[in-house]
């Protein structure tokens, strides 16, 4: 009944809308798709049975009998059958020119390893490349530190000593914070005692003062991660297609490179000179903490890059812009790195391992990595070239940090449409929920992580119950009013969007989870089936600046749409981490088909 009630609202609304635009109603469809169930995300979530895309943009939005007036000769004509339709996923956070890399390296798959299975993984890297013997550096990637077993281990130079190689070893973690280089790295660093801690990194030191080899924040693995090989550009264009390849099959339609070099940008560009762009590419290049004393110089460089790349109004076809620029406000929350910034400090055990007694420790992190008047200054310079700022905050400090550097943005200019973004949020004061609303501020989350498993959980002792409660406060942002975007954070994570949306909804992990990581994780109420997927469409559009062309199915805007294999708005919510994308079109074309099964 519900269903039929939405047909006939659609009926007596949306095709009004259609006959509205001149020369739109009486034109032939490329493609019609009818007899579904077409989520629109549209400002009432409407529901209709039909659409009709030429040209690459919506022509029509309706029923079924009413679709038939575009169908003409040529319209490629799909019955639905009952089947899902929505716009296509606008993911507003992920790093796709790494990730597109990574499927060729030594990949550890974000699997949960002991040291041994860590190291028999690597020799296995090893053994396979044999012939890159004594020199050739070895890069290992998605390397998931946060749940190695048992809980709390530590890894260091000589874990990876003990391999049968003479040669250079830098391990990376998913999370994207944590380098562990072997012994042969570090010293091709030249990194000894005397290294101090660069700005925004730290070097893990052993009694003695000399690096074990665990290196935290980009800042710190950079030091070895620049002695690397650089990629070829045709390198990076075979990365960037496979990025877009995996993206396709997912539903994907639209992303933001949040940490974008120019290495990236030119690479997906390429891809568009060619005709290979599948998806619409957004890029936020970096401005790092070293450069709070050049300010003018880091905004100079983002607004040169958008100069030379970003392609101006979005049309129907995929393209380019440079509109954002990224900075780093602190690291991660997680045990054993606590780079997280927070406004309370991380508990202590006061006690042994054995009976132990958490109390409140003096650790709160390390100060954000951009002191306060810089980071209003930062933000300001850069709203008034036109650029979003899009920052990355995992502690509640460096939300705040981030949510008063807004504060000196709208102060200064109330009346621009710039729209912050605050990447992660995984744990945020309280007393900081409406500041996202009252400032206009978007939280840009990563949905998947907020179930039981080792990352989560291992903080349960040194947040505390309170902490914990609120952690990955999805729901209660929401509630709070915040305007909610999804990003993958891609490759931190894998690439596996219905599962991320799943998560938002249900808390919960994976359905073959081990016993101490069933149930559902935190306080938060989590976000409801139409609340996620509007937060992956309409929601990161906004985010994106692009919510007038796409985001929603919409007469006029740019045909960007999926069909699935299930209705996640009704199954249940544990099925919808099974969603399997069918059909992706892109602009109206259509860029990916599942296989038959």
């Amino acid at each position: 009944m519900r269903q039929s009630l939405s047909a006939v609202l659609c009926l007596l609304l949306l095709p009004a809308a259609a006959f509205a635009a001149p020369g739109v109603a009486q034109a032939v469809a490329d493609r019609v798709y009818r007899n579904g169930v077409i989520f629109t995300a549209d400002r009432g979530n409407s529901q209709a049975e039909a659409i009709a895309v030429g040209g690459g943009r919506i022509l029509y939005v309706g029923t079924s009998p009413g679709v038939e007036a575009f169908i003409g000769a040529a319209t490629v004509t799909m019955d639905l059958h009952g089947r899902f339709l929505m716009p296509g996923l606008v993911d507003g956070h992920m790093h796709p020119l790494e990730a597109g890399a990574q499927l060729l390296k030594c990949n550890l798959n974000y699997e949960s390893l002991t040291v041994a299975e860590l190291q028999t993984r690597v020799q296995a890297c090893l053994d396979g490349s044999a012939a890159k013997e004594p020199d050739a550096w070895l890069e290992v990637v998605n390397w998931f530190q946060e749940t190695m077993r048992p809980a709390g281990v530590r890894t260091s130079a000589a874990t990876l000593d003990g391999l049968r190689t003479h040669r250079p070893i830098i391990v990376l973690s998913s999370q994207g914070h944590t380098g562990l280089a072997n012994g042969r790295a570090l010293a091709l660093a030249h990194i000894t005692a005397a290294t101090p801690d660069p700005v925004g990194g730290k070097l893990w030191r052993d009694a003695s003062g000399a690096p074990t080899g665990l290196l935290e924040e980009e800042a710190a693995f950079s030091l070895v991660t620049a002695l690397l090989p650089k990629t070829t550009s045709e390198e990076d264009v075979a990365a960037a297609a496979a990025a877009l390849r995996a993206m396709s099959a997912q539903g994907v339609t639209s992303f933001l490179d949040a940490a974008a070099s120019e290495q990236s940008i030119a690479a997906f560009a390429a891809l568009r000179r060619a005709g290979g762009l599948t998806a619409r590419a957004h890029f936020a290049p970096p401005i790092l903490p070293a450069e709070q004393g050049t300010l003018a110089a880091a905004v100079a460089r983002v607004v040169r890059l958008r100069s030379q790349y970003d392609e101006g109004v979005i049309g129907h076809a995929p393209g380019i812009t440079v509109r954002n620029a990224k900075l780093f406000l602190d690291g991660v929350i997680y045990v054993p790195a606590f780079t997280g910034a927070m406004v309370e400090p991380y508990r202590r055990n006061a006690g042994s391992e054995a009976r132990p007694r958490w109390v409140t420790g003096t650790n709160r992190g390390p100060a954000v990595y951009f002191p306060p008047a810089a980071l209003a200054a930062a933000l300001v310079a850069l709203g008034r070239a036109g650029i979003d700022p899009h920052l990355h905050a995992d502690g509640d400090g460096a939300v705040r940090a981030a949510l008063d550097a807004v504060a000196a943005l709208r102060k200064a200019m109330p009346r621009a449409d710039i729209r912050p973004a605050i990447a992660h949020d995984e744990i945020v004061t309280r007393a900081d929920f409406p500041r996202f609303k009252a400032l206009g501020v978007i939280p840009v989350l990563s949905l998947q992580w907020a179930q039981p498993a080792g990352y989560t959980l291992g903080l349960r002792e040194v947040f505390g119950p309170a902490r914990m409660k609120i952690l990955e406060p999805a729901g209660l942002l929401a509630a709070a009013g915040a305007p909610i975007a999804f990003g993958s954070d891609w490759p931190v994570d894998a690439l596996d969007e219905w599962f991320a949306l799943k998560v938002g909804v249900t808390r919960t992990g994976p359905a073959d989870s081990a016993p101490e990581y069933r149930g559902r994780l935190g306080a938060d109420p989590g976000l409801a089936p139409s609340a996620v997927l509007r937060a992956a469409t309409i929601g990161a559009a906004y985010e994106l600046h692009e919510d007038d062309a796409t985001g929603s199915l919409e007469v006029g805007k740019a045909a960007d749409l999926i069909v699935l294999d299930r209705n996640p708005l009704v199954v249940p919510a544990e099925d919808i981490a099974g969603t399997r994308v069918l059909q992706t079109l892109v602009g109206g074309e259509v860029v990916y088909t599942a296989a038959r099964r």
